[in-house]
């Protein structure tokens, strides 16, 4: 998942020191278990040896949605083509993960398809680019669609269900430490059988789903307030249901070149 990612040297910052490991030695060969720690801090319950991989990208999410502060952290899938970034705030089950994977196979940038990261400083919405995380139906969808992708092994029975991480491109991953500049925010749903629908929203409805969907608005506060204020007066809102990737590419490049 990994081997397109630049190496790390002894004299590089680092933002986390993470560990995944075992506490028992019993555990390692009885019912295996491992622990996320962040600074022999263990915030999560021990999972099952075969859901390590899932772990630690939860846990690296983790780390980002509760200690990077400088952004607006919202749950969200983020693309970017041209230099215009789309975020895609949504719950769980909408279809963004899906919907992401498919459209950074298709000509679009990755950015992430769990984190929007909007600077409190400058507005830019920056990377934070890694494998992406697909469940249940849309492992075998995205396998299908995408030709020659890479995925990680299957988790089975998570509180999230059956999940593969989905390898990103490789120039997403070269280009993940330069930002762009927010084009617009859409809120996706997948419903089946339906065309790509692109409806602009209410401003006071986008500002409460942004709210809903975002990871530190109750930390940041004024702060928060503020930047989704101006950030909604200088850009567009809209919902969007699909069902098939092709026609949903198709109306996400028409509006980023509008």
């Amino acid at each position: 998942m990994y081997c397109d990612y630049p190496s790390v040297n002894k004299h590089d910052f680092v933002d986390f020191d993470i560990t995944i490991t075992t506490r028992s030695k019993l555990r390692r060969f009885i019912k295996p278990q491992v622990d996320f720690f962040l600074d022999e801090f263990a915030p999560f319950k021990p999972l099952p040896k075969d859901n390590a991989f899932a772990m630690l990208e939860w846990g690296m999410n983790w780390c980002v949605a509760t200690k990077a502060h400088q952004f607006l952290l919202l749950h969200a899938g983020t693309i970017e083509k041209n230099g215009h970034v789309i975020v895609m705030p949504a719950a769980p089950g909408s279809g963004k993960s899906t919907l992401t994977a498919a459209l950074v196979y298709n000509g679009w940038r990755l950015f992430s398809d769990e984190l929007g990261l909007i600077s409190l400083l400058n507005e830019l919405v920056y990377p934070c680019t890694r494998p992406i995380n697909l469940k249940n139906n849309s492992i075998d969808v995205i396998k299908n669609y995408v030709e020659g992708s890479v995925f990680s092994t299957i988790a089975k029975d998570t509180h999230k269900g059956t999940v593969s991480l989905l390898k990103p491109p490789k120039d997403s991953v070269d280009r993940m430490s330069e930002p762009a500049k927010l084009h617009s925010f859409v809120f996706p749903k997948y419903v089946a059988n339906s065309k790509a629908t692109l409806r602009p929203i209410d401003k006071l409805a986008a500002f409460q789903i942004i709210i809903d969907q975002s990871f530190n608005y109750h930390i940041l506060g004024v702060e928060a307030f503020e930047l989704i204020s101006r950030l909604l007066n200088k850009v567009q809102c809209y919902e969007f249901e699909y069902s098939d990737f092709d026609e949903a590419n198709h109306v996400f490049s028409e509006l980023v070149d509008l």
